[in-house]
């Protein structure tokens, strides 16, 4: 584990990613009672934390450590308590207990230290925490380039930084799944993905000249610029989210291929046929779903169809040579 010092190579948001050393210290000798701490099942909390006065039967009685209440519960319902020191584990498949309430309370309290990306063995669970953080900056990026995964904090740069690498030792390609709900924070996620990889890709890279007519700056100033038109493309209004991803949910970075030509030579309309014939596969097959309302409704295929006037506009850019010259994706 990290000491406070080394933490500084993450500047203003090592807060945000591991507890001090001081809170560690103080979880590690905090008294704990492995027999009687327990976590027993609640209508309005879901869980909350008791102590187990006696046990008769398949019958257990809990003292609620909150309100002191005791109350008699069934044997399946009370679950043991891991030792404080496993409080905010960044692990948690290190528990000695992997059980549900151990699981949503350690989710819990990291959220509540604004602690949002916690591992659970090689997946890595984000809480959106509906608000920015300053954990995304370059000095950020930097910390977390070239450590594996255990040396460094969870975060959804660790996950990139191991896919990338692991690219580019093994030469195989990579994939990296990020699921969830609609609200969940996915397409942030993805961007945070997009931004580091273009980071790393344009490291110690010089400025070029600047050329009139062009988009200017590097890859990564490009995707920052982009990222209004990156919040709109291919989103609709849901029953959870003013800004839910309906169109993508699968991206494709290519480090090897790509489409190449000056401006106008038709690497857009050749993208986008690209991008329908996996969509027409995809779906091939496929029956029409139920229509859901506040959902985007039709097959993969249909959608990319109603997206397409997005599709035109998003990146794009007017060139010396094309009045929609696709600047940010080929």
């Amino acid at each position: 584990m990290s000491t406070d010092a080394e933490m500084a190579v993450y500047g203003k948001a090592a807060i945000y990613l591991r507890k001090p050393e001081k809170e560690r210290i103080e979880a590690q000798n905090k008294p704990f009672d492995a027999k009687s701490a327990c976590y027993v099942v609640d209508d309005k909390e879901l869980y909350v934390k008791g102590t187990i006065k006696s046990k008769d039967g398949g019958k257990v009685t809990v003292i609620v450590n909150d309100t002191k209440e005791e109350r008699v519960a069934k044997e399946d319902d009370v679950h043991p308590m891991n030792p404080p020191k496993f409080d905010k584990i960044e692990d948690m498949a290190m528990m000695t207990h992997l059980n549900e309430p151990s699981v949503l309370y350690n989710l819990k309290e990291r959220y509540a230290a604004w602690m949002i990306y916690t591992y659970s063995g090689l997946f890595c669970a984000t809480v959106n925490p509906y608000k920015w953080l300053p954990v995304y900056d370059a000095e950020v990026v930097a910390a977390y380039r070239g450590k594996k995964r255990m040396e460094a904090p969870p975060h959804i740069f660790s996950v990139s930084d191991n896919a990338y690498q692991f690219m580019l030792t093994d030469r195989e390609n990579q994939s990296v799944l990020i699921t969830g709900e609609s609200g969940a924070g996915k397409t942030v996620n993805t961007k945070r993905v997009i931004q580091y990889f273009a980071t790393v890709a344009v490291q110690g890279d010089k400025k070029k000249e600047q050329t009139p007519g062009k988009m200017q700056g590097s890859l990564e100033d490009q995707i920052i610029a982009a990222n209004p038109l990156l919040e709109a493309y291919g989103n609709a209004k849901t029953v959870r989210n003013d800004n839910s991803s309906r169109f993508v949910s699968s991206l494709l970075c290519m480090y090897i291929q790509y489409s190449c030509g000056e401006s106008g030579a038709g690497k857009t309309v050749n993208t986008k046929r690209v991008i329908q014939y996996f969509a027409t596969v995809a779906v091939q097959g496929d029956k029409k779903k139920e229509q859901t309302p506040g959902k985007m409704q039709g097959s993969l295929e249909d959608q990319i169809i109603a997206a397409n006037p997005l599709l035109e506009a998003y990146g794009n850019a007017k060139t010396v040579r094309n009045d929609n010259s696709s600047r940010f994706v080929t």
